[in-house]
């Protein structure tokens, strides 16, 4: 069976946008969510760390997004996806920053980011569908 076949019967199995955004959302988180740990844990800032889980997870998202979710992998949208992502990314470290405080104001932990990034996720995550549904796939 060759790949677009495969991903035709997967938009049959699967017919609901929103809940392939949560599938493909959920592999295209754990390849962020790892992105975002491994740079803290080589010890990257947790802005910088953000920014390198952003750009590398906008590359992937990209082709799994567009391709899984919208039905569109037309490349010309990358410019747009692009744009959205940027704007997801001010979110995120806003968020990080936010939850890194709290926790670190609430528990002992060695490094609070670990747990804000992890806990701003799902958050980010309804951002980046909406920015995407309404800018970039718009029907």
């Amino acid at each position: 069976m060759n790949g677009k076949r495969i991903i035709e019967k997967y938009y049959d199995v699967v017919d609901n946008q929103l809940l392939r955004f949560v599938l493909v959302g959920g592999l295209n988180t754990a390849f962020g969510v790892g992105v975002y740990c491994l740079a803290i844990f080589i010890g990257l800032p947790y802005y910088v760390a953000t920014l390198v889980s952003n750009v590398l997870g906008v590359l992937f998202n990209f082709v799994t997004t567009g391709n899984l979710v919208f039905r569109n992998g037309n490349p010309r949208l990358i410019f747009r996806f692009v744009a959205c992502y940027v704007v997801i990314y001010f979110v995120n470290t806003a968020l990080v920053k936010l939850f890194a405080y709290l926790v670190s104001r609430t528990s002992y932990l060695e490094n609070p980011y670990y747990w804000a990034g992890i806990v701003a996720t799902p958050f980010v995550a309804l951002c980046s569908y909406f920015l995407l549904k309404k800018f970039v796939y718009k029907q």
